[in-house]
């Protein structure tokens, strides 16, 4: 089974960044050539930053980034899911881990704009013919 079949987001937007690589859209962007800073943790209060690294360093994610995390998963699989058993099961997983989101981000969070952009996703995912593209 192709990457595509596997992952029908992700296939989109590399196919997305590969064509505006193409158009030279990519080009001449701030810090082009340069590491990315990845250890930047400015925006951590300074008395959680000790913490914060250890636990990076144990592999181990504050609650809403795991939650974002299995989130990620969790639309996957609803992308891929191939009966409308398995899409509903995928849904109510989905649905879960968004409402534990929203508990813990609170006001930070528009859910009901990220709600209406994956009902659009998962509306075109669903009307592709298996094998074609979105």
């Amino acid at each position: 089974m192709s990457d595509e079949a596997l992952n029908p987001v992700t296939a989109l937007a590399e196919r997305r960044i590969a064509e505006a690589i193409e158009r030279g859209e990519l080009d001449n962007l701030p810090g082009a050539g340069r590491p990315l800073e990845l250890d930047n943790d400015s925006d951590v209060p300074p008395e959680l930053r000790a913490a914060y690294r250890v636990l990076k360093n144990a592999g181990m994610l504050p609650p809403e980034l795991e939650l974002r995390r299995e989130l990620a998963t969790a639309e996957q699989l609803l992308a891929c899911a191939a009966t409308e058993d398995e899409r509903a099961v995928a849904y109510r997983r989905w649905r879960l881990l968004e409402q534990r989101l929203a508990a813990i981000a609170g006001p930070r969070r528009s859910m009901e704009l990220e709600q209406d952009y994956f009902r659009r996703v998962l509306d075109r995912l669903s009307h592709a013919k298996p094998g074609e593209k979105p």
